[in-house]
């Protein structure tokens, strides 16, 4: 597969999931927010929490889907940006982590793991 087709498929798994949260009433903050520490693929309110989205999607469950590539590192790396994104905001508010997960061999079939991880 060549990169572009990898980062297409990728840009569409994170747009049916950013409709997927929107149509259930969360408020989008920002997309694809980036720090030294890694990438946290959408971030939402929900009400008065800052909800932090990490996307996975994936061709087949063979190797065990999308919920089992959101590892231990891929978790701490995700809390580190996290944090930073959190350090420029003068009161902290709720937080959470979700997972969004899209697994080709279940149709399209779109997964939301509400509090998925966390501290």
């Amino acid at each position: 597969m060549k990169a572009g087709n990898a980062l297409s498929a990728g840009a569409r798994g994170e747009e049916a999931a950013l409709a997927y949260l929107l149509k259930r009433g969360l408020k989008l903050v920002e997309r694809n927010y980036r720090c030294r520490f890694g990438e946290i693929d959408l971030i939402l309110r929900d009400g008065e929490t800052l909800v932090f989205v990490e996307v996975r999607m994936r061709s087949s469950t063979l190797f065990g889907g999308g919920a089992a590539s959101i590892d231990g590192r891929k978790q701490e790396r995700l809390l580190r940006a996290a944090r930073h994104y959190l350090g420029a905001a003068s009161s902290l508010p709720p937080c959470r982590f979700d997972a969004v997960l899209l697994d080709g061999d279940r149709d399209g079939q779109i997964d939301w793991l509400v509090n998925a991880f966390g501290e």
